[in-house]
């Protein structure tokens, strides 16, 4: 096969052909839709054209009719937008040129005996070209007739009419092949010997499928691999099977019953707090609760209700104003009752940008933050009271409302609908327990399990993590999964690619996708993207080409410091499955635990139990692209800060990319770190100075008893830096356990997962420690509203190992590698560190065993200040237990009497 492809693409002809050849100027026919898009696009995958005007290079790669000779040309793609009538003006003169050369070829002794004779006229041709996917490109007798000798064929020309070979022959030769990647006519195609159907160019094979050699392109086709990545297939959704196991009616009941077991104490809990509310409106009215009327509010089910000051969902009972429409949840009437509701002002404190010279280690602009004085943002606190017989007025106009009228209580579900669930509920627990005696999360997990060790905690048992290998997922592993889960412990598991189809999950595959999907408006937007600069942690906007070449080559600063990017929830959209159809199959297809993590019909997953008509919580997929390198650089680093998740989520590591640095950038970066270092050390004393003034000290100097000069200071700062600065290369970038093995291959990312029991510990630590991390435009944080919802701080490896000096907290750290699934559970601290460039997909969902959390966290996010960025209650999970419970209920009433 080698062979046969070498002398495709060996070159017979003279220098004066060649001459001729470098004079050619060939532009591509593209399909109109996908002209406008890739009017920029060059040969080389992910490569733009830089400078349109200049005038376009010849393509290394040039292959050759075996036996005309005639250099067939790979375009480099389309300098500017071309008319039809121009397209069809150069290709007459290529038309023209290909005749002379035929013409000379004719007088030529020399005959190619490799060649394969694809015989038919230029009518029989036209009938073979035809749609990619519904009929056949030709029939399958020519087909297996022009690859009886090799997988690749070549279009041929009648020896005999060589002298009489006319303009309309070689149009007719040239448009024998359609390629099913590119649409365009071709004479080198591999044809696929399965489906008789399929042809794909040289071209395309080695641009879009680098990794998969030709012969087995022969073998069976992308399209019947069902991994092709044109532009109709990436747009087409259905063409593989997303489920990977058909679960027993036996298996479903259980799950159930887990499911219902799980929630009921949690929709007993909603039903006391509305049945107390309910007491306090009938004792209001001077009426018995059972014989209280409530209004219903009209809802729609596309529109989600909010409180007007915390901002969690309202599901169903809450209080409104008739006058200005105010909305209040049952929690706040509450705390307004006991006069505990909190301000929730807004966060007043903004990061200034002191300059390029100041985030890169030097003196900031003119007006320094040293010098500056905190702005007076105290506000006169509003008492807001409920009055003495539990009313509740609507609040003043500084608040939101209007300050008139009493809050009427409403409702949104038919009377009486929370507390008859609830009792089918408990009913429907109670016969299955009698039918099957014992739920099946409750009996002995057996076999073995795969443990990895990602912790050195002294007297711990969970120094391990569950890590075994995808499979189909049997049952024994879902128990497994199911044991680990429920103690609040992360899942990792490998090679979850490995069963997948291989869609090519390249940043650029995915971006020609969203280029070529028909809307012009969504084309339009793809040329731009919002990235996040890691160093100075704000968006920047830059070309996408341009930032995708950085995600394989990388780049740098004018200083040679690395700059690094990433792209956060993208595409930005929350239709992922609309504009990237096929890479979303791929996905939930990969993923493991389905029952879990499916997010159309995981049968454990509650984010799937709303109804028809309900509005949906956006849980993902979502993509995340950044860049990455091995090193820890302790400033700009390519991170996921230090967060917490509302639910449970699952993270794979769909693609990675090394980006190798030169000596001299190494060079310079080690510089760079002594220049941040010193900033560092200069910071800290200057806010040692500061604190003394402030605590009224500074007067006190003189005194023998508190003397404290400034040598004594310099000596603390000395004594900071050496503690948490003065860190050498390998302890920086080395000492973390992916690029700690030299010579060895590293994973693509470092992630880091703290238990929830060590929340309360981390919490302090990053108060006490707050002002030695920078956030936005490296500026030392100065304001901690919640030290882990902020996500305004990474722990490097000196902070981690500080953290378990001084309060014994050590997280779960481990590499994640190409195709490795990350489960990571609600209410757990973590964050990542890329090791590589890293294409990474994520999905959320909500497990049973992790409603506590859920919930907790919920009441957490709604403490916030109003302008918090994690503020926002989006994944209603009070509403996901109602509907759970609901919807589980009517599949287990129709299982269990189908088994009957």
């Amino acid at each position: 096969m080698a062979e046969v492809i070498a002398k495709l693409e060996r070159c017979h002809t003279g220098q004066s052909m060649q001459r001729a050849l470098s004079s050619w100027h060939v532009t591509k026919k593209r399909n109109p839709m996908i002209v406008q898009c890739e009017n920029k696009r060059k040969g080389n995958a992910g490569q733009l054209s830089t400078n349109p005007s200049k005038k376009r290079k010849l393509s290394k790669e040039i292959e050759f009719l075996e036996d005309e000779k005639i250099p067939k040309r790979h375009w480099n793609g389309i300098d500017k937008k071309i008319t039809t009538s121009s397209v069809e003006d150069i290709l007459d003169e290529w038309d023209e040129e290909a005749v002379a050369f035929m013409n000379i070829k004719s007088r030529s002794k020399s005959r190619n005996l490799h060649s394969v004779m694809i015989k038919g006229s230029p009518k029989e041709t036209k009938k073979k070209n035809c749609d990619p996917i519904d009929t056949s490109l030709c029939s399958s007798s020519s087909l297996l007739s022009s690859s009886s000798g090799s997988p690749i064929s070549h279009l041929k020309s009648d020896s005999s009419g060589t002298d009489r070979c006319t303009m309309k022959n070689v149009k007719a030769k040239r448009k024998n092949f359609k390629c099913h990647q590119c649409m365009t006519e071709r004479r080198t195609v591999v044809p696929c010997m399965k489906c008789k159907d399929k042809v794909y160019c040289i071209h395309c094979v080695r641009k879009w499928y680098p990794n998969i050699p030709e012969e087995e392109i022969a073998k069976q086709c992308p399209f019947c691999c069902r991994n092709c990545n044109c532009s109709i297939c990436l747009h087409s959704s259905g063409l593989i099977k997303t489920s990977k196991r058909d679960i027993t009616d036996q298996e479903k009941i259980k799950h159930l019953e887990h499911l219902i077991e799980s929630m009921l104490p949690f929709l007993k809990q909603i039903c006391r707090i509305q049945k107390q509310e309910t007491e306090v409106e009938a004792d209001i009215r001077g009426l018995l609760p059972s014989a209280l009327e409530i209004p219903e509010t009209l809802c729609c089910n596309d529109e989600r209700v909010y409180c007007n000051h915390c901002a969690t969902s309202i599901f169903d009972l809450h209080r409104s104003c008739p006058k200005c429409s105010y909305e209040l949840c049952l929690s706040c009437c509450q705390e307004i009752r006991e006069g505990s509701l909190s301000s929730r002002d807004d966060v007043a404190h903004q990061y200034r940008n002191r300059g390029y010279d100041y985030i890169h280690g030097g003196d900031p602009l003119p007006e320094s933050y040293l010098h500056e004085t905190a702005k007076d943002r105290a506000k006169q606190s509003i008492q807001w009271k409920a009055n003495n017989d539990g009313n509740v007025t609507c609040p003043p106009k500084e608040m939101g409302g209007c300050g008139d009228c009493i809050l009427e209580l409403k409702r949104i579900l038919p009377m009486g609908w929370i507390s008859n669930l609830e009792a089918k509920a408990g009913d429907m627990l109670s016969t299955c327990r009698a039918r099957q005696g014992i739920l099946k999360h409750e009996r002995a997990v057996p076999g073995r399990e795969t443990l990895q060790r990602v912790a050195s905690r002294e007297g711990s048992n969970d120094n391990f993590l569950y890590s075994p290998t995808s499979n189909d997922n049997q049952e024994e592993d879902l128990c497994h999964f199911q044991m680990h889960w429920a103690k609040g412990e992360p899942v990792i598991v490998r090679n979850t690619l490995a069963n997948s189809t291989g869609l090519s999950w390249e940043p650029m595959v995915m971006w020609r996708a969203l280029c070529e999907n028909g809307d012009s408006k969504i084309s339009l937007e793809m040329s731009e993207v919002k990235a996040i600069d890691c160093l100075a942690g704000c968006e920047v906007e830059i070309n996408t080409h341009q930032f995708f070449k950085g995600y394989i080559e990388g780049r740098r600063y004018d200083n040679f410091w690395p700059e690094m990017l990433k792209l956060k929830d993208w595409p930005p959209s929350n239709k992922f499955e609309d504009l990237l159809p096929r890479h979303c199959d791929e996905f939930i297809s990969a993923l493991p635990f389905q029952e879990y993590s499916d997010p159309r019909s995981g049968i454990i997953n509650l984010a799937v139990k709303l109804p028809p008509g309900v509005l949906n919580v956006d849980l993902g997929p979502k993509t995340y692209i950044a860049y990455g390198i091995a090193e820890e650089l302790g400033r700009g680093d390519s991170v996921t800060k230090l967060h917490c998740d509302l639910s449970d989520a699952v993270n794979i590591l769909t693609h990675t990319a090394d980006v190798a640095l030169s000596g001299e950038q190494l060079t310079a970066m080690e510089k760079l770190k002594m220049k941040h270092k010193a900033q560092d050390e200069k910071e800290h004393l200057e806010r040692e100075r500061v604190h003394l003034i402030k605590e009224g000290l500074d007067g006190e100097r003189s005194d023998p008893k508190n003397k404290m000069d400034v040598v004594e200071i310099t000596d603390q700062k000395d004594n900071y830096s050496d503690n948490v600065l003065d860190v050498s290369r390998d302890e920086l970038g080395a000492r973390s356990p992916g690029p700690s093995t030299g010579g060895k291959e590293t994973g693509g990312a470092l992630w880091d997962i703290f238990r929830r029991e060590d929340v309360p510990k981390l919490e302090a630590y990053l108060r006490k420690h707050s002002k030695e991390f920078r956030h936005t435009y490296c500026s030392p944080v100065e304001e901690v509203i919640h030290p882990i919802h902020d996500q305004s701080f990474y722990l490097t490896v000196e902070h981690k190992r500080r953290l378990k000096e001084e309060f014994g907290v050590e997280p779960w750290t481990f590499e994640q590698n190409l195709g490795e699934a990350v489960f990571i559970p609600a209410g757990c601290p973590h964050q990542v560190r890329n090791l590589k460039s890293c294409t990474k997909v994520a999905m959320d969902f909500v497990s049973p065993e992790n409603i506590k959390e859920c919930l907790r966290l919920t009441e957490e996010f709604r403490q916030l200040p109003k302008n918090h960025r994690a503020r926002e209650d989006k994944l209603e999970i009070k509403k996901m237990i109602i509907y759970g419970i609901e919807r589980a209920l009517k599949e287990l009433a129709e299982l269990i009497s189908t088994s009957n």
